[in-house]
């Protein structure tokens, strides 16, 4: 498996699981004294996605060969 193809599969991981927590939200809770936080974790989702994204398109070409013709 490709670099590409992994960050693609982490993408698309992260992203379901964003969607399943975006459609069934919820509270944000106290467990043992600590804080569980649903909005920061929808954050850091967010910011594995952003960053998907960033190195997926370092992986694109930057200019494309093409050649017109009248």
């Amino acid at each position: 498996m490709s670099d590409a193809e992994q960050i693609r599969a982490i993408k698309s991981q992260a992203l379901a699981i964003l969607a399943e927590l975006t459609a069934h939200p919820k509270p944000t809770y106290y467990l043992d004294g600590q804080t569980v936080a649903w909005n920061e974790y929808l954050g850091r989702l967010q910011a594995t996605i952003d960053w998907c994204d960033r190195k997926l398109a370092g992986e694109e070409p930057f200019e494309f060969c093409s050649q017109g013709t009248t």
